[in-house]
Formats: C-alpha cells, sequence, structure tokens
C-alpha cells in the first residue's frame, strides 16, 4: 500500500506530498491542473525513463520519493530477496534526476537499475491509464485470472510440482542420451585403446625401470670390470687391503700398553677394517645382479619401446599415467553398459510422470473450461453496466500442443464491441478507455481472491456518464474494500464514492511562477468540488444537493 508520495521540482511541481488512504481515493482538478504530472512523477518511481525537461530549477535535483508499508506483500518479499536486497515491512523507493540527464533509482537508500526498479515496484502499483493495455495483453495474466476465479491453486500448485518433475526427467534423460550417443560413437577406438593397454598390462613404474635395467645391461662388462677390480683390492689381491689394514692394527695393539693413544687409533682401524669388508660384500652382491643374458635385454627394450610408443599416443610421460588412462577406459567403459540401465529406468519415469502429468491438466483445464463461460457472462454483464452496452466478452481457450507451466491451455480474452459477431483479442477491439474498464471490471471480480498491488485508474470514466458512470464508481468502491485504489475522474458520480478527496489546482509561487499543488478536501469541501462538476464553476443548490444524493449524506 502506497503510504506517502512525495515529488520536489519536477516539471510544474515545485513541492508537494500526497497521503492516500488505503481505500478508494480520489483525485480531481480542472484539466491541466497537473494531474498528469503527478502521475508522470510517479511512473519514474516505477521505473519510467527519466528526462531533464521536467526540472524547474536546473540548479537542484529532481527527487521523487514514494513510501509503501509492503507487510502483507509476500510477493514483493520474495522479489527483495531475489534481488538481494533487505526485506523490510516499510520499503522507500526514490528517483533522483540532475540537471546533466543522470538519473538514479533507490530501494532503502540502496542503488539499483532500472530493470530492477521495475520489476519490484510491478509489484506494488498497477497504474493503469488509457491506452496502456499491457496487463490485459499478457498471456499470464489472462491465465491468472481464469485459475483465481476457478480457485485452481492447489490443483495447480500440484501440477507444477509433477511438470517440474517431468521437466527435470526429461533434461536428465536427453542429457544420458546425448552422452550414450557420443560414447558409442566413440566407442569402439575406446575399446582398442582399453585392449591395448589391457594386453601389455605395464606394472607401476615399469618403462622408468626397464630403461635403467637397460642402461646397466648395455654396460655391464665395464661395470662388472670395476665392480671385480674394487673387489679385488679391498678382498683378494695378493695383498688385499682390508688384511694390511687388519695387519696394521694389530700392530698398534702391541704398543698400547707403553703408548696409550695407540688403543683409540687401533679401534679406527678395526673400524675401517668392517667397513672394507662390508663394503667388498656388497661389490660381491652388485656384481651379482649385473646380467650379460641378451634374452633380457631383447625383452627389456621390446617392453620399453612399446611404452614409449604408448606414451606418445596418449601424450603422457610415465608408465603411471597410461595405467591411470587404462583404468579410466575400463570405468568409461564399464559405465556405457550401466548408461543403459539409467536410461530405460529415466524412460520408465518419464511415462509414469507424463501420465501423472497429463492427468493432473485434464482436470485444470477442465476447471478452467467450466468456469470460462461464468467469467465471460459477468464481465459481459458488467461492461455494459458500464457504458459498454453492446460489447460481448468471450474467453477462448486452445489446447497447446504440449504442456508448459501452466498446463495444456493457451487462453485468450476475446471481446467484440459492437455485437458483429467478429471476436478479437480484447486490446485490439478496444479503445483506450474501454480497455481501462475492461481491466476495472475483470479486477473487480478477483478482488477478493488475490492480493492486487495498489491500483491506480487515469480517467477509467472517460467517455461514459450518467448510469454507467455511476456503476464505475460503485465498482471502484467495492474494489477498494479490498485493495488500495486511487483514480484520477472527471465524473461526479465516480467522485462521490471517494473515501479520501484530493483536489490538484494551480497556485501563482514565488516570483510569479504557476506551481501545482495538492490538497485534501474536507466533507464539505468535496460536497463542492462534486456539484461544480455536476453545475460548472457556481453550482447552483439543484447541484449541491444532488451531490450530496450522490455522496450518500
Amino acid at each position: 500500500m502506497l503510504l506517502q508520495l512525495s515529488i520536489n521540482n519536477y516539471a510544474i511541481i515545485d513541492r508537494l506530498s500526497i497521503e492516500p488512504d488505503k481505500h478508494l481515493n480520489i483525485v480531481t482538478g480542472e484539466t491541466g491542473a497537473g494531474k498528469s504530472i503527478i502521475l508522470g512523477a510517479l511512473s519514474l518511481i516505477l521505473g519510467e525513463r527519466a528526462d531533464t525537461s521536467v526540472l524547474i530549477n536546473k540548479e537542484a535535483k529532481s527527487i521523487i520519493e514514494a513510501s509503501f508499508d509492503v507487510r502483507e506483500n509476500q510477493a514483493f518479499k520474495i522479489a527483495l530477496k531475489e534481488a538481494e536486497l533487505d526485506e523490510e515491512d516499510h520499503c522507500i523507493i526514490r528517483r533522483e534526476i540532475n540537471s546533466a540527464g543522470k538519473s538514479r533509482a533507490f530501494i532503502n537508500d540502496t542503488p539499483v537499475t532500472l530493470s530492477v526498479l521495475n520489476k519490484l515496484t510491478a509489484l506494488l502499483v498497477d497504474l493503469h491509464q488509457q491506452f496502456d493495455n499491457h496487463a490485459i495483453e499478457d498471456d499470464l495474466f489472462q491465465l491468472s485470472v481464469v485459475d483465481v476465479l476457478a480457485q485452481n491453486a492447489i490443483i495447480k500448485d500440484q501440477y507444477q510440482v509433477v511438470f517440474k518433475q517431468f521437466q527435470q526427467v526429461v533434461q536428465e534423460l536427453n542429457a544420458k542420451k546425448n552422452q550414450q550417443a557420443q560414447w558409442q560413437k566413440d566407442a569402439d577406438y575406446k575399446q582398442f585403446l582399453y585392449d591395448e593397454l589391457e594386453q601389455i598390462n605395464f606394472r607401476p613404474n615399469e618403462i622408468e625401470e626397464a630403461e635403467i635395467q637397460l642402461k646397466q645391461l648395455n654396460a655391464a662388462e665395464k661395470i662388472i670390470s670395476i665392480l671385480q677390480q674394487a673387489r679385488y683390492v679391498l678382498d683378494e689381491g695378493d695383498m688385499p687391503l682390508a688384511n694390511e689394514i687388519r695387519r696394521q692394527a694389530q700392530q698398534l695393539q702391541s704398543i698400547a700398553d707403553v703408548f696409550p693413544e695407540a688403543h683409540l687409533l687401533q679401534e679406527r682401524l678395526n673400524s675401517i677394517y668392517a667397513e672394507a669388508k662390508d663394503i667388498a660384500s656388497e661389490l660381491e652382491n652388485a656384481e651379482g645382479k649385473i646380467s650379460l643374458n641378451p634374452e633380457q635385454m631383447a625383452r627389456l627394450e621390446e617392453r620399453m619401446d612399446a611404452g614409449i610408443k604408448l606414451q606418445k599416443k596418449h601424450a603422457v610421460q610415465s608408465t603411471n599415467e597410461l595405467i591411470d588412462i587404462f583404468e579410466s577406459l575400463g570405468q568409461e567403459l564399464k559405465a556405457t553398459l550401466n548408461l543403459h540401465e539409467e536410461i530405460e529406468g529415466l524412460e520408465k519415469r518419464k511415462l509414469e510422470l507424463n501420465e501423472s502429468l497429463q492427468k493432473t491438466a485434464s482436470q485444470l483445464s477442465a476447471s478452467r473450461q467450466k468456469i470460462a463461460p461464468v467469467i465471460a457472462e459477468q464481465i459481459t454483464t458488467l461492461l455494459s453496466e458500464v457504458g459498454m452496452p453492446n460489447a460481448q466478452f468471450t474467453i477462448s481457450i486452445s489446447h497447446l500442443a504440449k504442456p508448459n507451466v501452466n498446463g495444456v491451455d493457451d487462453i485468450s480474452f476475446q471481446l467484440d464491441a459492437n455485437k458483429s459477431g467478429q471476436f478479437q483479442p480484447v486490446y485490439k477491439a478496444a479503445s483506450g478507455g474501454e480497455m481501462s474498464r475492461i481491466a476495472l471490471c475483470i479486477k473487480s471480480l478477483i478482488a477478493r481472491a488475490i492480493h492486487l498491488p495498489t491500483l491506480i485508474f487515469d480517467e477509467v470514466d472517460t467517455g461514459i456518464s450518467g448510469e454507467a458512470a455511476r456503476k464505475v464508481g460503485a465498482l471502484l468502491k467495492d474494489l477498494a474494500q479490498y485493495h488500495q485504489v486511487i483514480c484520477i475522474t472527471h465524473q461526479p458520480q465516480v467522485a462521490a464514492k471517494g473515501s479520501t478527496h484530493f483536489y490538484v489546482y494551480k497556485e501563482q509561487g514565488k516570483e510569479g511562477k504557476i506551481n501545482t499543488q495538492i490538497r485534501v478536501l474536507d466533507p464539505e469541501e468535496k460536497i463542492v468540488a462534486i456539484a461544480k462538476m455536476i453545475g460548472g464553476e457556481q453550482p447552483s443548490e439543484a447541484a449541491l444537493n444532488n451531490a450530496r444524493e450522490l455522496a450518500g449524506l
């Protein structure tokens, strides 16, 4: 609900503020007084683009600010969260325009883009002006009207749950089928690669170890010769070095009694002797590991050559990477077999969900088909009462080729404005004023069923008078029992139904400039204003009495 609208430095408005009540707010005033300018300022709050020509004082900003009570507007609160904005019970929306033409928008002092502003404020204000056909043109709006009046909320929720599940299964199934098609395309080649790696059956690090072994085998004679020579010097020569070290240790031991330092030197030589013997033993072991077997060399060369070719083929550098590729190929081939079973399961689930979807869609469609002629008859009756006696309203429901999130129905509001027998979509068949009245009739039907934003009607009563205007006023008053309504009107029958009456006028301000102002009329001023709408600037007593009668006083 709109709590307050303040406008500063906009067109011929220097400064004004409006605080509408929660029911029917009537706005009247002479033609050219500035009612449309106020709506223009409000349009900026709703995300319209700004124009610097609206600035009175080029040295100051134009600031339009609106405050809303959003405690009961759950859709708006959800939209705030989606836009990553703080959720509060009261929302302040502000537009600023500077002399350079730059415009900024704020929601609760947080800067937002115009697209975000437009999306969010659509949940706060429904500004229905003449020639504004957006709401009635919108297929989703038309569908929502039918579903609200048919009380389809529960079954529609059930349908949408199943539809979402169906979509998810179809999406997953298509992905699996695409995956299967791709795998089948590559399956033969992958199987060949797998078989090739399986047949060679490398163990971890085998290629790297084979390379080292081959180097050793190619240098085997030299390696054996050096190992043998070292062992010969240490342990097997005419005068083995190890034995000589041991002999010198024994010599040191013989003088240890008279030369104590010899004992430590003797122990060190004993350690060297033990190490020399150990080295000799290891040299012998190492010599035994070196093979001069040409068959082993040929086998190692064959394995290493095969490994290097496979490494180049798979663009890897090690045996272990080839093993990883082998295992990965194995998993993919195994998954290919499992994928067929998964697809079969998804196909079965798809059929089950489709059956449930079709059943629920049929129930939803039947409910719509049943309520559509009832709604059409009610709207036709209301249109007759608001000055469109020749209008025939109908709701066309056709079957979609495939279900969507709202069912299997394509709903179109259609109108024959002059009993021609030819129905057209409403937005094509109706004039701007007629569109406003059609919107009023539709919204009056759904007012009790759902939450609507603040409804603003700009001269919804254009082109009508008398009883039709009285009926428009009654519809607006009834609508305002459930939703905040603001209506700009020139009809006394409509103005008389308002719970708060705003009067827009011009006055001469500072330096002789003309400014638009607005004020709330008290009960007696309201009667006078209505009487002037009936009988001119100098209303007669009869006009005043007529005004009191219209206002129920």
